[in-house]
This record gives structure tokens, sequence and C-alpha cells, in this order.
């Protein structure tokens, strides 16, 4: 399709192909890309055309957007008035051998996701009766408490399962109108499905293999477990009560942290010894889960099975946090005693203060004792501050691993990898004839005879004939967005503050906090009526085109 643009005594002619949902559009959405300028090399030196000169001495209108609205709406309403008379016209030629073929391939197909979308369906609505019962209210606040994040993911696969086919089967008359709106809501309303395609995918490579090779896995749990406990902690605990790395500490104090700490490890192996004949179970459970609701969920509960079993750490972590905290803020309080400061709370800041005798007395009487012992008590911190932290990186890393499965937008990978063309972003112009090169075919580039008449009344004027271009996203840019959005909780203010806490004694936060899909109201559906909806939903998308394009 051509259009021709006069501007007094010159022409400029700017060819583009029609945007069509399904093939590519215009976008004016520049990512970090300068526009192009891709002209021949002229035989003799290009002169600037007259109407750039008065471009320059117009005012700047910011009518961009418009233009490319109207090239994307320009045909998408015929189109689809076209698709619309031409139902009845190809009613009576669907008895063809590819038709029928395609038509029961893709009802067979939407009878197999419906199938499986109400057997999950059902076992949500099942899950979440059993946890509204009075006589299980119990149970159910226990397991939120305890698989805190085993519930959230479950959730969100549970809205995901109940939502999918409303979003797919979702349609607006802006999205028939224009290209770009439309091809927008073609994404939006993949983006559900796909990703619950693709976790359940990958909790079922999970699963099947953990249920393949449950007693090697079983074996290796043991055996972690068994050096964890010997090989670090007791050894740990031991050898920060003797002389460790050459540092002379207080013997009764060491001696009263490293008995209290195996003391500890040693309740808890002895419980892990009875609950060790759950783990072959316990393993299985994660398979099922994995193959039934998808990775996260087997993730989140492997989250939340790392931090039960790990109790006795955090307990021990929490414990010389606190002893090793007060004797930080003893120390401060002490040492602006002997510069007559004092903290002023309410206006965050140090003022003077005149202490008495006996106060200078008593803190130093204070000060040298608690000074004296700091070094036991650090090596103490440090020890179980580097084990709780490593754990909390552990279930960090698997919470970083949930995130990207859920912000990942794999319908629109999948179509960059088949179509580049339906991420456009920003528009160029590509020189394709420059004065004297037009006017002898400049007749056969447009079929009307408008157009003809217009070249031949303006042959001596300035005439260019480019091409409408567009720049294409990379999967880079694609990606980005959905990804920065996962740390957008987190910044180098919040990092420094953590660094900061762990030093003066405060714990790490055990959870980055990621961003992780919204939940939805429960909603309640006979089970027929929403194997219709999910059978309808597939098909009607089917029809619009969305998944034979």
């Amino acid at each position: 399709m051509g259009r021709l643009y006069l501007n007094a005594m010159s022409t400029y002619v700017i060819v583009y192909d029609t945007p069509v949902f399904g093939s590519h559009h215009f976008s004016l959405s520049f990512w970090n890309s300068s526009p192009q300028t891709k002209a021949p090399i002229p035989k003799a030196p290009l002169k600037k055309p007259k109407w750039v000169d008065d471009l320059h001495n117009r005012k700047p209108l910011n009518e961009m957007e418009t233009v490319i609205l109207s090239i994307n709406c320009a045909s998408a309403a015929k189109i689809a008035y076209k698709k619309i008379s031409t139902q009845l016209e190809t009613s009576s030629q669907n008895f063809s051998i590819c038709y029928l073929i395609s038509s029961l391939t893709w009802r067979l197909l939407a009878t197999i996701l419906g199938s499986l979308s109400s057997l999950y369906y059902s076992l949500a609505q099942f899950f979440y009766l059993f946890s509204s019962f009075p006589i299980f209210s119990w149970v159910h606040i226990a397991s939120r408490r305890v698989l805190k994040n085993t519930w959230i993911n479950f959730r969100i696969r549970s809205c995901q399962i109940l939502y999918w086919p409303i979003f797919l089967e979702e349609n607006d008359m802006m999205s028939i109108s224009c290209v770009e709106h439309a091809e927008k809501a073609a994404l939006q309303r993949h983006s559900t499905w796909s990703a619950m395609a693709v976790d359940l995918v990958l909790g079922n490579l999970i699963g099947l293999g953990l249920l393949f090779n449950t007693e090697s896995v079983c074996s290796f749990v043991f055996d972690f477990a068994k050096e964890f406990t010997n090989g670090i902690l007791r050894s740990g605990s031991v050898w920060l009560m003797g002389v460790p790395a050459g540092f002379k500490l207080n013997t009764e104090l060491a001696g009263v942290l490293g008995m209290v700490s195996l003391n500890v490890i040693q309740i808890w192996s002895t419980l892990w010894v009875f609950m060790a004949s759950f783990i072959f179970y316990l393993i299985r459970v994660i398979a099922i889960l994995g193959i039934t609701f998808g990775a996260t969920v087997s993730a989140a509960f492997v989250i939340d099975v790392i931090t039960f079993a790990t109790l006795h750490i955090m307990a021990l972590h929490w414990g010389i946090t606190l002893v090793y905290s007060h004797q930080i803020q003893a120390l401060a309080a002490l040492w602006r005693l002997f510069r007559g400061r004092k903290l002023n709370p309410l206006r965050q800041r140090l003022d003077s203060y005149g202490y008495t005798v006996k106060q200078h007395v008593v803190g130093s009487l204070l000060f040298t004792p608690l000074l004296l012992l700091l070094p036991t008590t650090s090596v103490f911190y440090i020890f179980f501050t580097i084990t709780s932290t490593t754990i909390n990186s552990i279930c960090m890393l698997i919470e970083f691993a949930i995130s990207v499965i859920h912000a990942t937008p794999y319908a629109e990978v999948l179509i960059w990898l088949v179509r580049r063309k339906r991420f456009p972003c920003g528009v160029w112009f590509e020189m394709e004839h420059y004065r004297e090169h037009i006017l002898k075919s400049s007749t056969d580039v447009f079929e009307d005879a408008d157009s003809k008449s217009l070249l031949e009344e303006h042959d001596t004027p300035d005439l260019i004939v480019s091409n409408l271009r567009s720049n294409f996203l990379t999967l880079g840019q694609i990606l980005l967005p959905h990804y920065t959005t996962i740390f957008a909780g987190i910044s180098a203010s919040s990092l420094t503050t953590s660094a900061r806490g762990v030093l003066s004694g405060k714990r790490m936060p055990s959870k980055l906090g990621l961003d992780l899909p919204p939940p939805r109201p429960w909603m309640h559906m006979p089970l027929r009526q929403y194997w219709i909806l999910c059978h309808n939903s597939i098909i009607s998308s089917v029809a619009n085109g969305e998944f034979s394009n």
C-alpha cells in the first residue's frame, strides 16, 4: 500500500505494508534505538529537498501517535467485517477433508484440555471445602503457618486454573478495530495458560525424576544431613569452645555457649532419627505436588521443609543474636557515657549530658567485662550467622526460581522465536528513490488514476519515495520489563540496611520479598459449566485465528 503526500512543490511518497493481526503492525515505543535511515548511494551529491526546510520552519506537531494508530486501524475493521461476512459463504465449503481434520483436532484438544482443567478445578475446590470445615480449622491454621510458602503458591495455581478460560475468552471492540491492541490483548490472554502449562511440564519432569529415583534421593538426604550435623555443626561448636583461629576466648563463656549449642543439636538429631522414616513419603509428596500442581508448588513445599528441618539452627542463631545485639548496644551506651553524650531518640541525635562520678564508676565496671567478653560472643555469632545465611540463601534461590517461572512471558518468547515482526519498537524510513530515479517508474507504483495524475503534474519538483520500516525488540528487551517487577521491592538501600543490621546484631530477612502474581477471589461454578467454559474458550480462540497465526 502506498501513500502520497504533497508539500508545495515537493512530493513525498511513503510505502508501507498493511498491518495484519498475527503478521505485523507499527509501534512508536523506542528501546534505546535511534531512527535509522537507509538510502542508496546516488551518482551525484544528494541535494536537500525544499520540504525539509519547510518542515524545520513549521511548529512541531505531536501527531505521530495518531498517524500510527490510524495505520494500525486502517484495515483491521475491514478485515473483521470481511471475516464476519464470509462466514455464511464458507459454511457450505466446510466439508473439505482438511477443514474436517483441523476442526476435529482442535475439538479433541479442547475436550482433553477441558477435562484436565476440570479435574484440577475439582481438586482445588475439594481442598478449599476441606479447609473450610470447622473440624479441620485448627489443621488449616497450623498448616498455613508451617507451610506458608506452599499455601501462597497453591493459591496462585488454583486461581490460574479457575480464571484461565475466562481470560482466554475475553474480547473487546478495541482489539478488533486496532491491530496493535489486538496483539497486546492476545498476548495478555495467552500469558496465564502458557505460564501454567510450562509450570506443569517442569513439575512433571521433576516429579517423575523423583518418583523413579526416590531411594537414591533418600540416601543422599540422609548422608547430607549426617555430614552437615556432625561435620559442620558439632565440629564447629567444639572448635569454637577451644582456640578458634588462634583467638584467645573466655573459656567459661565459650564452654556455656558451646554446651548449649551441642545439647540443642543433639536433641534435634534425636528427633530427626524418628522423623527419618517419613523422608521416603515426603519425597513422594514433593513429586506428586510437582506432577499435579506444577514445579512452583513443589518448590515452595521444599522451602517450607528446609525451614522446618533447620529450625534448631534458626533457634541457636536467634539466641546468640539476642546476646550479641544487647552486648553491642550496652557497649555503645557506655561509650557515649565516657564521651559525655546521650542519645536523643526523639530527634535522632546525640546531645551533651553531664554524668555523675558514680555513673562513670559503674559504667567503667560494666564496660571492661563486656568488652573482654565480646570476642567470645562474636565468634559464635559469626559462625551461626554464616550457617543461617547459607540456609536462607538456598531458600531465597528457590524463591527466585519460583518468581522467574511466574514472571517469564512464555507466550511472547514463543511468538518472538517464530515471528519477530509482531514486536515492533519504533519506525524509520528506508529511502528507495530520489527525484530522477522515480520519474520513469513512478506511474507503475500506484494503481489509482489520481496518484498517476499527481505524479505527471509534478515532474520538476523534489520527489522522494521511502518505505516505512520497523525496528524489532530483542529477547532481552521482551524479558526485561517482566523481570524488573521481580526486584521491585529490592533496592541498594535495603541491602545496605541488611548489611548494617548484621554488624549490629539484627537478624537478616529470610525472604527476598519478590513479586508474585496477585491472588484473586475464589470462584465457585458447577463442574459441567466450567468444562463448557474451557471448551468454548479454546474453540473461540481458534475461530478468531489466535492459534492458527
